[in-house]
């Protein structure tokens, strides 16, 4: 699956198949969020919630491809992200694009 966060691909001519997206709602375990919070104190990055978000883009991404492989499709364009705070130490992750089959 090819994936780009453009609306088009360099020598591809395709059909637009349709939005597909993904989504996840990830947290860390109480102790971390605790140990997260401390680091406030003395400021930093916040490795544990940096990782949090790697893997829930990472997840999102991939339930989006399988989004859009159901559909049939050869790629995903303009592919864009978001996230919002659920509660304290949650955040919800969504990826969406347009999935495309090559003409």
């Amino acid at each position: 699956m090819f994936i780009v966060n453009t609306d088009y691909i360099t020598g591809k001519e395709f059909e637009m198949l349709g939005l597909v997206k993904g989504s996840t709602i990830q947290t860390k375990n109480v102790g971390r969020d605790i140990t997260q919070s401390f680091k406030t104190l003395v400021g930093g990055e916040l490795t544990a919630y940096n990782e949090m978000m790697n893997e829930a883009r990472a997840l999102a991404t991939k339930r989006m491809v399988q989004e859009a492989e159901a559909l049939g499709a050869d790629a995903i364009v303009n592919v864009r992200y978001a996230s919002s705070a659920i509660m304290q130490g949650a955040a919800e992750v969504i990826a969406y694009g347009t999935a495309v089959k090559y003409i």
